[in-house]
């Protein structure tokens, strides 16, 4: 009874912080804990007319995932393809954002820096669908940009549409190009942060601008750096479905390598309807990830307390 008494004069202390919570915690209701009742739609056989509850359990039990693993090669081939390709994101990701972030610390033109920061971060607002639009007139075979570049040097038409291990690089460069200009905004609000006589002590011991950025910036802004990344590592089982689909549509040809969970999930509703086994996807998934971010959480805490999440 002490705690609860304790907790109501909390609360009534604090009452407009915590009255400021309140959106914020109904969002993660709506949208976090209570969609988790979904996941009894993986043991079921779900109908519209029973719904979630009322519709009957599977037989066996796992049912719905069959499906999933009954492809066999294509089922380990989408998770490679998922870990590998967002593995791709996170890396190269902070190496752009991170990099220009520090750049761009360094830039003393004041509206130099506003207007160049600002035509980075507009990639961000544009959606997949028309990024898909850019990548059909760049790599389109017969009026494509690259090949009109490469008649105008006699040398002969590429399908690239055909050429499976093109696509990963391809997808790669536009992911960096249209995520940077965000993540490097958050890094450099991490930057702000820094004590500048830090800096100063260190131009009186004669640091010169690459000993600051090593000794100074890099160390204070691993935390973020490991947080961020450890954010990113809880998704990792979860591509980017507008991204993928947009930039790679129905195209056979080349989904050895950039086929994702997702879009094979998508392919494989679309065609039987069956919800369950889409649900036993997104189980399958969650698990994976749930292993993932706790096994990076630990790698992360060894290396720094305060940097792990949890």
């Amino acid at each position: 009874m002490a705690a609860i008494r304790n907790v109501g004069r909390e609360l009534i202390r604090n009452r407009a912080l915590y009255s400021m919570t309140i959106p914020g915690v109904v969002l993660i209701l709506l949208f976090c804990y209570f969609p988790m009742f979904g996941l009894l739609v993986a043991f079921k056989n779900f109908n519209f007319k029973d719904g979630i509850f009322s519709s009957p359990w599977s037989d066996p039990l796992w049912k719905n995932f069959e499906y999933l693993f009954s492809s066999g090669s294509s089922a380990l081939k989408v998770t490679w393809n998922t870990l590998y390709l967002n593995a791709l994101f996170i890396v190269f990701g902070i190496l752009f954002q991170v990099g220009l972030a520090l750049v761009f610390n360094e830039i003393a033109g004041k509206y130099f820096r506003k207007i160049t920061q600002s035509f980075m971060f507009l990639p961000y607002f544009i959606s997949w669908i028309a990024v898909g639009v850019i990548s059909y007139n760049i790599f389109n075979v017969d009026n494509g940009f690259l090949n009109a570049i490469l008649r105008e040097w006699g040398i002969d038409k590429i399908d690239w549409n055909t050429m499976p291990w093109v696509w990963p690089i391809i997808i790669v460069l536009f992911h960096v190009w249209k995520s940077t200009g965000y993540g490097m905004v958050l890094y450099l609000a991490a930057l702000t942060g820094i004590d500048p006589s830090y800096y100063e002590a260190a131009e009186i011991d004669g640091a010169n601008k690459w000993q600051q950025m090593r000794f100074i910036t890099i160390p204070f802004l691993t935390p973020t750096i490991i947080t961020l990344v450890l954010l990113q590592a809880g998704r990792i089982m979860n591509a980017d479905f507008g991204m993928f689909y947009a930039l790679v549509g129905d195209n056979a040809a080349i989904y050895s390598t950039v086929d994702v969970i997702d879009t094979f999930v998508f392919r494989s509703l679309r065609l039987n309807g069956d919800i369950g086994m889409a649900s036993a996807a997104g189980f399958y998934q969650s698990i994976i990830s749930f292993v993932i971010i706790m096994l990076c959480n630990r790698f992360s805490r060894k290396y720094s307390q305060e940097s792990a999440l949890f």
